[in-house]
């Protein structure tokens, strides 16, 4: 079955053009196509240029908005779009009429294929071949080299969120990320089928270079991740200079929190933990210089692992935002991890020589529970001590932090998880038998062992409460 093609034209003030444009579309030697026009509240007649085309053509339909911007008239004309494939057409340019036959042969074949493209020739006020970079992830990182004319899925445009409606200047460049974001390839035809138009007036390119900083602010803001993969860092404001400048000193972020510095102080030490609008931020302190080298070259840092380790927990853990790592010279020097400050205020810690806490016996047992979910999930906590369980007395909810000194594997005594828990032994048993009984082993046995083989330095400073 052919698919439908649907061929998406934004418009404002181009009665000069839009006919032109038009004829070119309807022109195409593919036959299940539909047009899809927004007037972008121009104050001329193209809006009456595009009825007069609807009324003619049934595959034609307008739309009309209050002026908005392109990206935002763009994702108005794919969601009222009925085609499976895509194909933005500006309102001042044309296509071949093989074009959109060749794009949707191309990306049948092929379910990595991404985007289709074209080879491009500018005219109106030049007649040049309009040479563009060959297309590479890493240079899209810096520069755009796709057209906006280039066919893509419309499921895809749904699974990276359409047009950055916030963007006016490169909303094309910012919408490609977002789609090689998810993957796949870029196909290049092997023909002319996009002819751009060159005016004498280009004030909204002019802007665009007037407003550099702040589009490659936004870009940053946007696609911290693509960044990171492929410049090593963000881009620079001397695109071309990225990767060089982030070799010697480079932010690497993994996700998108934007106030590291910022936040209440609510512990400090060797590591520093901030409170900033529901976010806590914790700071891990500059490692000796043998971690500074391993952490750099050969390992993870703290920030990472504890940022992996939460995405692999889930729920089980306050949710990860964001992780940032700040190297100078290609070492590490900074590392700090965000995430959501947590809905559970008490600890175990509060349970200790606390025989009457509300609900005491109930909470013993929902983290024995907790830590048979955690087991079987694979997690071994390196540091599973009583500032690093929290619990909600309410809804009896368990979270574990502290993340950076995890590993997933168990040994062969999963039982060992309990050796830092310095609580009294009927706590103990209590914890212990839900956990055993969530895990299938013989509770005698399990809270015998828990109660033999308590830690090394409790037994030294005499303080084993039991």
């Amino acid at each position: 079955m052919t698919p439908l093609i649907s061929v998406i034209i934004p418009i404002y003030n181009a009665e000069a053009y839009l006919k032109e444009t038009l004829d070119s579309v309807l022109a195409s030697d593919y036959e299940a196509l539909e047009v899809v026009m927004v007037d972008d509240g121009s104050k001329d007649g193209s809006l009456a240029i595009a009825k007069e085309y609807a009324q003619k053509d049934v595959r034609c339909k307008v739309l009309h908005q209050d002026n908005a911007g392109v990206s935002v008239a763009r994702n108005r004309a794919i969601r009222e779009a009925q085609g499976k494939y895509i194909l933005p057409v500006d309102s001042d340019d044309k296509i071949s009429a093989t074009y959109i036959r060749h794009a949707v042969e191309a990306i049948e074949k092929d379910d990595n294929i991404r985007v289709v493209g074209c080879h491009a020739r500018k005219f109106g006020t030049m007649d040049k071949e309009w040479k563009l970079p060959r297309f590479s992830y890493q240079l899209l990182a810096r520069k755009n080299m796709i057209p906006a004319t280039s066919l893509f899925r419309k499921s895809d445009w749904e699974r990276c969120g359409g047009y950055c409606e916030t963007n006016r200047y490169r909303e094309d460049w910012d919408f490609w990320l977002s789609m090689f974001e998810l993957g796949g390839d870029y196909h290049l035809l092997d023909e002319v089928g996009l002819f751009y138009r060159v005016g004498n007036s280009s004030s909204l390119r002019h802007q665009a270079k007037n407003q550099k900083r702040a589009i490659v602010d936004l870009i940053n803001h946007r696609h911290p991740a693509y960044m990171e993969q492929w410049l090593h860092g963000p881009l620079r404001y001397h695109r071309s200079w990225s990767c060089f400048i982030n070799f010697f000193r480079r932010v690497k972020q993994i996700g998108f929190f934007g106030a590291w510095d910022k936040g209440e102080a609510i512990h400090e030490g060797r590591n520093t933990i901030r409170v900033y609008k529901q976010v806590v931020i914790k700071h891990f302190g500059t490692p000796c210089l043998g971690k500074i080298l391993w952490y750099s070259w050969f390992g993870t840092s703290k920030a990472r692992r504890s940022f992996d380790n939460a995405l692999r927990l889930r729920s089980l853990t306050p949710e990860p935002i964001a992780y940032r790592e700040v190297y100078e010279f290609g070492l590490l020097r900074k590392c700090a991890y965000a995430c959501q400050l947590s809905e559970c205020k008490g600890t175990f810690n509060d349970l200790i020589g606390h025989p009457d806490y509300p609900q005491r016996e109930e909470i013993l047992q929902a983290i024995g529970r907790f830590t048979a979910q955690m087991h079987r999930l694979g997690a071994w906590h390196k540091d599973y001590s009583g500032g690093n369980i929290l619990f909600d007395n309410q809804t009896l909810k368990i979270e574990v932090v502290d993340l950076n000194r995890m590993c997933w594997h168990l040994p062969k005594q999963p039982l060992m998880q309990f050796e830092r828990l310095n609580i009294d032994r009927n706590a103990l048993r209590t914890m212990v038998t839900a956990y055993a009984q969530e895990r299938g082993l013989d509770v005698e046995e399990s809270v015998a062992f828990v109660i033999a083989h308590r830690w090394h330095k409790h037994i030294k400073q005499g303080i084993t409460n039991l």
